[in-house]
């Protein structure tokens, strides 16, 4: 199964539902995506609620929270769905979600908030993404009082927690299905 490096996999074990499925017969296929679907939905909005409390910065988190049908990892009798940030819309979304260590002086630009240059480098390039820590640390301003560690606000995780909501969302949509079955 393709898992990227924001997903957050939550085994859920359906076996309750097994003899629901054999009841629903070939109707059962026709309910499975959107039974998940309403469930994913439920965390997605969720997600959306968690990051709508953090205070914002620029925004960008918002607007990359998503989520989609993976048909690659789907099939007749299974719907995949994925509740993620769009970590090129938001690259800070790890940093929020689990926090980081701030090392350098922070100044606000049109850009957003970006590290202190230092005045000896203004127009030079700034170090590679995999520099060594001397590197940066002669290219950026380092933090009055060392580093400091700024704790994650857990976004994706805390959604984990609507999960029984999620589940009764999936499953009043495959009871509905058994409704209309009878």
């Amino acid at each position: 199964m393709a898992r990227g490096n924001n997903s957050l996999v939550e085994p859920v074990d359906l076996s309750g539902l097994e003899s629901l499925m054999e009841d629903l017969g070939g109707a059962a296929e026709e309910a499975v995506r959107p039974a998940a679907q309403a469930g994913i939905q439920v965390l997605y909005d969720a997600v959306k609620s968690n990051v709508a409390a953090i205070p914002r910065v620029s925004g960008n988190l918002a607007s990359a929270i998503y989520q989609v049908y993976s048909q690659a990892n789907s099939g007749p009798a299974l719907a995949t769905y994925h509740v993620s940030w769009n970590a090129s819309k938001a690259p800070h979304g790890g940093l929020v979600e689990y926090g980081h260590w701030q090392r350098y002086l922070i100044v606000r630009t049109k850009k957003g908030p970006r590290p202190a240059v230092r005045p000896e480098m203004q127009g030079k390039p700034k170090p590679r993404r995999r520099a060594s820590q001397a590197e940066k640390d002669a290219y950026y301003v380092p933090r009055p009082g060392g580093p400091v560690y700024v704790p994650g606000k857990a976004f994706m995780r805390r959604a984990m927690t609507s999960f029984g909501a999620a589940s009764n969302a999936s499953a009043a949509v495959l009871f509905e299905a058994l409704e209309k079955v009878k």
